[in-house]
């Protein structure tokens, strides 16, 4: 029997409340970006924990806009927040690396920014959640996490992923049906990495196009290639790191 959007969501609070159960933790927070992924999680861990799920807002040289949207989600479900801004531990932490790396042959500066923003927000969501004693949810979905489109050791350093298994379609569905508000629904989708990013652009295709690529549907050759390429060249962001056999 086809379930309901909203069997599914119960039973995804079901189980984010078992995994904190499993833990021994007290609750689940996530780092709230203003896009619609950390917004529905937002929802499900509010729904799951009404006392005990918290979001988190970490500006990062950000737009205003990320913040803004950010604590309209936190307000539009009750969801109670906090907010890091780590502008000022990046711009030292950056700073630091790039006058060591002076006089290396400096290959790409501008993903090694980004990717440490990433891992600023990463460790200061373990700073609160071991404070709190709560688990840190992740905010990729499956076309993500196929795609290896998130940060290793940044959001992708996390304990549970609640929509790990939804297409991006569905984030949608879901999200709606929980209450995001529609400025965030109407987003572009983006990692906030740089200004100007947007997901698509930097991945080469769309979240359609990998939807159905999910789903076993035929689509272009280009984007089929591009997908697949992705998903073989990010393999080690699934895995453990590798070790060498026992001698």
């Amino acid at each position: 029997m086809v379930k309901t959007v909203e069997e599914k969501i119960e039973l995804t609070v079901e189980w984010i409340r078992e995994q904190v159960k499993l833990s021994g933790t007290n609750g689940v927070l996530v780092g709230l970006s203003g896009g619609i992924d950390s917004s529905l999680v937002g929802a499900l861990i509010k729904r799951a924990f009404p006392d005990n799920a918290l979001g988190v807002i970490l500006p990062c040289k950000s737009n205003p806009k990320d913040a803004q949207d950010a604590i309209a989600l936190a307000e539009a479900i009750g969801l109670e927040y906090l907010t890091v801004d780590l502008t000022e531990e990046h711009d030292l932490l950056i700073g630091k690396i790039q006058r060591r790396l002076e006089g290396f042959d400096v290959k790409n500066e501008k993903l090694a920014d980004a990717n440490l923003r990433a891992r600023l927000r990463m460790t200061t969501l373990y700073g609160v959640a071991n404070s709190l004693e709560y688990l840190v949810a992740g905010t990729d979905n499956a076309a993500e996490v196929l795609t290896g489109y998130f940060t290793k050791y940044g959001d992708g350093g996390v304990d549970i992923i609640p929509i790990g298994n939804l297409m991006k379609r569905e984030v949608f569905q879901w999200s709606k049906v929980l209450g995001v508000p529609q400025q965030i629904i109407d987003r572009q989708p983006s990692a906030g990495l740089w200004e100007g990013q947007t997901d698509e652009a930097e991945m080469g295709t769309t979240y359609d196009m990998i939807d159905d690529y999910i789903l076993g549907m035929e689509i272009p050759e280009n984007d089929k290639h591009i997908i697949e390429m992705l998903h073989e060249k990010t393999a080690h962001k699934r895995c453990m790191p590798p070790s060498p056999p026992k001698f």
